[in-house]
């Protein structure tokens, strides 16, 4: 890396932009990229292009003044100790992210997550600090989250976690990123039980609304390893030609996970919510509270156990329930909740219906119709 100066003339006045530049081989030769753009170095005021530095003199064991001025000029008389530097013989060596990683260490301290960590990864035989490796982990997905092979490949020599921690490389290597990773799972209940409570101790947090969701992820290559898991099922991606996990996750409205599980491919949604409702009963209590979940999700009969629960819900309506219900909903007037939203109301024993109208979800629709008709009149021209 090199320090790069632009001139430009400009108003009769020369201006000088300065930008941090490496140089990078390629396939078609070496190219530069601009790390960081400096600014201007105006000539025209002495500000701009002298700088004062405090340094401690070991001779006399005295601070003095120095002003730095680029070898292009000449240093006025009244300054004293004047320095001059070559800036085209000026380069980095080695620059890190150090701010960052020192922040994430702050937070990481803050929460407490020594506590709990330091009993569940003990060094290993060979010397392997598992608590810094994980670290660096939960560092680098706050920073600039990535996969781990980015990790061990570039984003840790461009970091300062191994000053910050007092390791070397070795706890970026790939092998052992991914095994910190299989060690995270067998205290997984634990960890939520912790985070939950620093949580609710930090922000006041009360656990009334629940929203619940699945999605999955699918795998092109022809792998044999944990067959228990990589199934064929409903593909979310369009992808049934691929083996896949379903991943549930149960998420407080501020966003903060409070509990997730991996399962097999071909897990349907609606077998799922049983066991997430024991679990989360076991962990916060039997507390009445509101779950929020898309309507393939719940069944009529867990449905019925939340009920006897005094579980709350908020669910999509069946279609076909919808139609029994159109004649009555027909009948009913709108009521005003919003500037743009209006609702109607029905309900029928311990459940209450309610029929939204909103001006924005409508005119998205529209559009969404507008363009696949669009495409299709393109098509048949």
């Amino acid at each position: 890396m090199y320090l790069k100066c632009r001139r430009r003339f400009k108003d009769g006045k020369e201006h000088r932009y300065f930008s941090i530049v490496e140089s990078i081989r390629t396939r078609r030769g070496v190219i530069k990229r601009q790390v960081l753009y400096l600014g201007e170095i105006n000539d025209s005021q002495e500000a701009s292009w002298c700088k004062a530095l405090e340094v401690f003199d070991k001779s006399d064991k005295t601070y003095r003044q120095l002003s730095i001025f680029t070898d292009d000029i000449n240093p006025p008389d009244k300054v004293t100790n004047p320095i001059q530097i070559k800036l085209n013989e000026m380069r980095l060596e080695r620059p890190r992210e150090w701010g960052a990683c020192w922040l994430a260490l702050e937070m990481w301290n803050f929460l407490g997550l020594d506590n709990f960590w330091s009993k569940h990864l003990t060094p290993s035989r060979k010397g392997t600090n598992w608590l810094n490796v994980l670290k660096t982990l939960v560092t680098y997905r706050w920073i600039s989250a990535g996969s781990e092979w980015r990790l061990h490949r570039q984003w840790f020599k461009s970091s300062a976690m191994a000053d910050l921690l007092g390791e070397d490389d070795s706890i970026a290597l790939d092998d052992t990123l991914y095994r910190c990773l299989d060690l995270l799972h067998a205290p997984k209940k634990d960890l939520f039980s912790f985070l939950s409570e620093r949580w609710k101790t930090l922000f006041n947090i009360s656990y009334d609304v629940l929203l619940y969701d699945l999605t999955s992820t699918y795998f092109e290559a022809d792998s044999k390893d944990n067959e228990r898991l990589k199934k064929f099922g409903y593909s979310r991606d369009k992808r049934s030609d691929c083996v896949q996990v379903v991943i549930a996750l149960i998420v407080t409205k501020e966003g903060f996970p409070v509990a997730y599980e991996v399962m097999p491919g071909n897990t349907q949604d609606r077998t799922t919510l049983p066991e997430f409702l024991k679990k989360i009963e076991t962990v916060y209590g039997k507390l009445n509270r509101l779950w929020i979940m898309d309507r393939g999700i719940p069944t009529e009969e867990s449905l019925k156990k939340m009920r006897e629960h005094n579980a709350d819900y908020l669910v999509g309506t069946p279609r076909g329930k919808l139609s029994k219900l159109e004649k009555q909903l027909l009948k009913e007037p709108w009521k005003k909740v919003q500037e743009n939203v209006k609702v109607k109301l029905i309900r029928e024993e311990k459940e209450l219906y309610i029929l939204t109208f909103s001006n924005g979800r409508r005119d998205k629709e529209r559009s969404m119709r507008q363009r696949r008709l669009r495409n299709l009149y393109e098509r048949l021209k």
